[in-house]
């Protein structure tokens, strides 16, 4: 792999104008959304020739909106079909098989392409000779508008990997719509989408693009935003959890993916892949394991038969949670009594809730009932990659504090000697987080630390508008510590109970200022700020479209 671009022979340099892009657009009853998907691809300007929309014999307003675009829009072509597929390969197949464009790139109903991405890619693709682009995405939380990064770190600056192989971790990314492809290629390898109700078609198509060992472009630019909506009346196929099936078809999906790779022969992708799978797949489906005691034994049984067909190696590559996981899940053939302590460990960063217990060896292990399950590897972990657990609360007032008390760990966090804490504020769309001042920890006990931490809301509330957020400000809330040896270790925080809070707090600069706690997806601690007018109207609005997308879902079901 390289980190540099130079022209790669018989690369040709191409023409902001020269059409060689075709976006490829799948619909199912999205009338409400499709027309800004298919108008962000219709933007990307010359360069895309050709837009194909495929409705998937949609019963609402579908087809009539994309008509009523394409007689506006020449380069936009609409195919309806006539049964539907009950997925989205089929319908992407179909949008392969109308193009006529040398290279394709495909985009859902529901998400956008931004401004230029077509033309980054393309520019990347044919200066290469380079059959797959790929470009950086993101998740982006509505309401809030909340953008996570996807696969974050894996397409930092522009490269050209000359087979897959040469980088593993590229099977992290599972997703087709944030690359670019030669047309050409896909028909030379016959690359297509599983046909008919196949949920995760993209693992499989991924993995026949990798098994296939293309020469990759990599463009750091922004080139897809998946639009996630939780609330909504219809979620998407893979946000849809509500049996053990969507868990199946994951698993099911994983292992077709592993097969075509191993059948090529892949040997390092297919190692890779099975990481993958312990270290984001697994954790993401067991944190969102819910209560119902029925599924929670479908699930355990389920994963526990596939886990069974993973090598010692796969397992030992994996990172310290995602082994610890595997060796819970090994340990006992159903769901323990502390499942729930198992699912907050699945985490996003993890956190291992007390107590910790120790097996007659001295070994740390998941728990006194589960001594098998053996936490190795947690005697040798830098302080700062401990799941280390931090309960906190908002209190507010005039500034605001957050009250913390931060648990020790198996000893490990004591035997680094925590000495101080200062809060870390990030918002959406800025790196750079705004950081509170250090405060002194106080032991309480002998296993854990507490302290009360300023937040200077009016500070953080300007720092929020240098960040372009003057209306409702979103924060995500984490904990610095700092250890007597210059180590760090960055926490999230958790809910102290159920003392969540919303109160107005008066400003002198804004006159007042709406603050309120809440949990995350993950189970974490962050704060909602809305400063002055601007931001009371912000939140009033932020929380009526919650409560429609709620009351939508809710008659939907």
């Amino acid at each position: 792999m390289s980190n540099v671009l130079p022209q790669h022979p018989g690369g040709t340099a191409p023409s902001a104008r020269d059409g060689s892009v075709a976006v490829v657009v799948i619909a199912y009853n999205d009338a409400r959304l499709v027309g800004e998907a298919v108008r962000s691809a219709l933007a990307q300007g010359p360069v895309v020739s050709e837009v194909i929309a495929v409705n998937d014999r949609s019963s609402d307003g579908t087809a009539q909106v994309l008509d009523e675009l394409a007689a506006v829009h020449p380069r936009l072509r609409v195919i309806h079909r006539t049964e539907n597929s009950g997925g989205c390969g089929t319908p992407r197949n179909d949008g392969i098989a109308a193009a006529s464009a040398p290279y394709v790139l495909f985009l859902d109903s529901d998400d956008v392409l931004p401004e230029g991405a077509a033309e980054a890619l393309l520019r990347a693709a044919q200066r290469h000779s380079a059959p797959v682009t790929v470009g950086a995405c993101v998740r982006r939380e509505l309401p809030q508008e909340q953008d996570t990064p996807w696969v974050p770190g894996l397409y930092q600056a522009p490269a050209v990997i000359e087979r897959p192989a040469d980088k593993p971790e590229l099977v992290r990314d599972t997703l087709c719509v944030n690359k670019l492809y030669e047309r050409s290629f896909l028909e030379k390898h016959s690359i297509r989408f599983p046909d008919g109700r196949f949920i995760y078609e993209d693992f499989v198509f991924t993995a026949q693009v990798l098994a296939a060992a293309p020469r990759i472009a990599v463009v750091p630019d922004l080139v897809y935003v998946w639009h996630v909506r939780r609330s909504a009346a219809q979620v998407s196929i893979s946000l849809d959890r509500a049996d053990i099936g969507n868990w199946r078809a994951r698993v099911d999906a994983h292992d077709k993916a592993v097969e075509i790779m191993r059948h090529a022969g892949a040997d390092a992708l297919v190692h890779a892949c099975r990481v993958k799978f312990l270290e984001y797949d697994l954790r993401m489906y067991l944190r969102e394991l819910g209560t119902h005691p029925d599924y929670q034994r479908a699930w355990w049984t389920l994963t526990r038969e596939y886990l069974a067909g993973f090598l010692p190696s796969e397992v030992a590559a994996a990172n310290a949670s995602a082994r610890w996981i595997v060796n819970v899940l090994r340990a006992t053939d159903t769901p323990p009594a502390d499942v729930a302590r198992l699912v907050a460990f699945a985490g996003e960063p993890p956190r291992l809730l007390p107590p910790y217990a120790r097996d007659a060896g001295g070994t740390a292990v998941w728990s006194d009932e589960l001594p098998a399950a053996v936490l190795d590897g947690l005697d040798e972990l830098p302080p700062d990659r401990l799941p280390v657990t931090v309960d906190a609360e908002l209190v507010t007032g005039v500034d605001g504090r957050i009250r913390v008390r931060v648990h020790d760990l198996y000893g490990r966090l004591a035997a680094a000697a925590p000495r101080t804490a200062r809060l870390e504020f990030r918002t959406r769309g800025s790196d750079e987080p705004h950081v509170g001042s250090p405060t002194p920890l106080t032991p309480a006990g002998p296993d854990s630390w507490t302290a009360d931490l300023p937040v200077g809301l009016t500070a953080l509330a300007r720092a929020g508008r240098r960040r372009g957020r003057p209306g409702l400000q979103i924060w995500q809330v984490q904990l610095r510590v700092e250890c007597a040896g210059g180590e760090t270790l960055l926490a999230s925080l958790r809910c102290a109970g159920n003392r969540l809070s919303r109160r107005a707090v008066p400003s002198r600069r804004y006159g007042v200022l709406l603050v309120q706690s809440y949990v995350t997806n993950s189970g974490s601690l962050g704060m909602r700020l809305a400063p002055g007018m601007h931001g009371t109207v912000s939140l009033v609005r932020n929380r009526l479209g919650r409560a429609r997308m709620a009351r939508a879902a809710g008659s939907a079901g």
